[in-house]
């Protein structure tokens, strides 16, 4: 640290280890990239004039944390920032930290751009406040990597902080905290090593005359379970072990070892029972269970690439000229003068309730101490919700009207572009047999058809997708060699696959016909909720159950507003 300022406060930025109330954990070194930096001191975040700057903060990594050197400016907003702390009126920092890495809820990497003094500070680590942007459309995004940080620690007062031209006790302070404890000594051993360890310690702990040549190590009762004590440093006490190694044979078993190649058969050819005991616990690789779901990459730009309403009942209303009469005409000299005939045409699309519902035991959540379940379960809520909407807005949800009425999300309420009216969305078909060849020719020639806004984008099931890519010339060459040539070749911004359009088929008539592809630009569908309509989250207690309940819930209705505005790509299967 430099020796030249003297500083009027200091305190904690961040502490490592703070859990928030998302569950999220600032990990050890998570800003060590600022250690040393200088950064703005600031009032409650404000960037948006220059006398909210009130000073300068250097920043120092710690084993615990980073620690912040504070000095006010000689501005009239710093000198009253400096005497509102001084009195011990604010007592509280935070920080604005971007470049934020997160791995299994644990924030790992991170810039801190700023200190702040803010006028109550949370409990300490309790919340980390992601930023959110408004956008024109009504929307709410949030930068993933950005984010106000609310330790909630408390400062140090001027008679506290080591100033510059007070002693220099810092070498003492990193020898002391480059002392290593003999548990983390302990966790730097190899699984090899501490099994060792494991053997000796228990060799050692117990009188000659109880020595025997098995190792059964005894069990702690702890209400219905029980817990097999194996780590010396796992925080409780454990009782002494019947059955113990002998020196003697530990060091056979050590022998022998070096000869089987494996310190796990040498116990066993010594007839050792229960070797697994000496063996750690598996350990979850993730903090959290991993959700296995289909590829949702597509989900996200169907959602947010449609156009969206405040209003929920979406009217669309259209004039057909392209009929005869609708045409200019020729005029003779003392004839009668003939008005021209159109139609307008019109359809109303209504809103319709979409929702997920879960519960769990107060039990199980109590005894759940891993991970928070409740956020997880939020998120997990939330993905199966939009890929839902998503999926009723390309393709319908693919319930059977009759047999899952209850469940089905309605077609008139958010109308799928697949089974759409001809007038909004045009069907290209190619028949049975067609080859891909064929299949791509009459897109093509069909592609004069879409009226639709700018550049579309086809969405494709993935097996045709894979057909198209596989394609060679008479020499064996790939056509496509790359999704952006076939791209091109399509007209189309560009490619997304999307995986619940496999083997999708539509009755039409007497044939079937099985979906390909959809070309459509998203920003031509219109999602329309009222206020109050959009996504909200409710939960609740059963007391009579001992349960808790969640449920997320939206409703809304969906439909292209715009005559060809998307044009469907299918193939006889009969």
């Amino acid at each position: 640290m430099p020796k030249t300022n003297k500083y009027d406060f200091g305190g904690y930025a961040t502490k490592n280890g703070l859990k928030c109330t998302d569950g999220r954990v600032i990990l050890k070194d998570a800003f060590k990239d600022n250690d040393g930096m200088t950064v703005p001191l600031v009032w409650q975040h404000m960037h948006d004039s220059p006398e909210n700057v009130i000073g300068h903060a250097v920043l120092e990594n710690r084993e615990d944390g980073v620690y912040a050197h504070c000095r006010f400016n000689d501005t009239p907003n710093g000198q009253k920032a400096k005497i509102i702390v001084e009195h011990g009126d604010v007592a509280a920092l935070s920080i604005w930290a971007n470049s934020l890495v997160e791995k299994s809820k644990a924030v790992i990497h991170g810039i801190i751009r700023e200190v702040s003094l803010v006028l109550s500070g949370a409990n300490p680590g309790a919340l980390i406040d992601n930023v959110s942007i408004s956008h024109a459309d009504g929307t709410i995004s949030q930068v993933d990597d950005e984010a106000i940080i609310y330790t909630g620690l408390e400062l140090d007062h001027e008679e506290e902080v080591e100033h510059a031209d007070g002693p220099d006790d810092s070498a003492s302070d990193d020898n002391a905290a480059n002392e290593e404890t003999i548990e983390e000594v302990f966790n730097s051993l190899s699984e090899k090593q501490k099994v060792a360890v494991y053997a000796i310690i228990g060799a050692a702990a117990v009188k000659p005359e109880e020595e025997d040549d098995t190792a059964e190590h005894s069990n702690i009762s702890k209400g219905d379970r029980k817990i097999m004590k194996r780590n010396v440093f796992d925080g409780t006490s454990s009782e002494k072990e019947k059955k113990v190694i002998s020196h003697e044979l530990f060091s056979e078993i050590l022998s022998d070892a070096v000869k089987l190649g494996s310190l796990r058969q040498s116990f066993i050819a010594h007839s050792i029972t229960n070797i697994d005991y000496l063996f750690p616990d598996a350990q979850a690789v993730d903090a959290e269970p991993s959700l296995i779901s289909r590829d949702m990459e597509w989900v996200a730009g169907v959602i947010n690439g449609a156009r969206h309403s405040r209003f929920s009942r979406i009217k669309s209303i259209h004039a057909d000229i392209t009929v005869e009469t609708a045409r200019a005409l020729g005029y003779v000299t003392a004839a009668l003068k003939k008005e021209e005939v159109f139609g307008l045409l019109h359809r109303t699309t209504t809103p319709t309730t979409i929702y997920k519902k879960q519960k769990l035991d107060r039990d199980d959540l109590v005894d759940i101490t891993d991970l928070d379940v409740v956020a997880w379960l939020k998120r997990e809520m939330r993905i199966m919700l939009d890929e839902e909407i998503a999926r009723a807005m390309l393709v319908s949800d693919g319930r059977d009207p009759v047999a899952q009425a209850d469940d089905k999300i309605p077609e008139a309420n958010i109308r799928p572009i697949w089974k759409d009216d001809d007038m909004y969305s045009h069907k290209v078909q190619t028949l049975v047999g067609d080859g891909i060849d064929d299949v791509l020719d009459k897109y093509i020639l069909g592609r004069a058809n879409y009226k639709g806004s700018g550049s579309p984008t086809l969405y494709a099931a993935p097996t045709f997708l894979t057909n198209v890519l596989l394609m060679k010339d008479t020499l064996g060459y790939r056509i496509y060699k790359t999704e952006a040539e076939l791209a091109a070749a399509l007209r189309v911004s560009k490619i997304v696959e999307v995986p619940v359009m496999e083997n999708l088929v539509r009755e039409a008539g007497a044939t079937d016909y099985k979906l390909l592809g959809i070309v459509v630009n998203m920003k031509d569908y219109v999602l329309g909720a009222d206020k109050g309509g959009e996504v909200n989250f409710f939960d609740d207690f059963d007391i009579d159950y001992n349960q808790y309940k969640y449920l997320i819930e939206t409703r809304v209705s969906g439909a292209l507003v715009l005559p060809k505005s998307a044009l469907v790509l299918e193939q006889a299967t009969t």
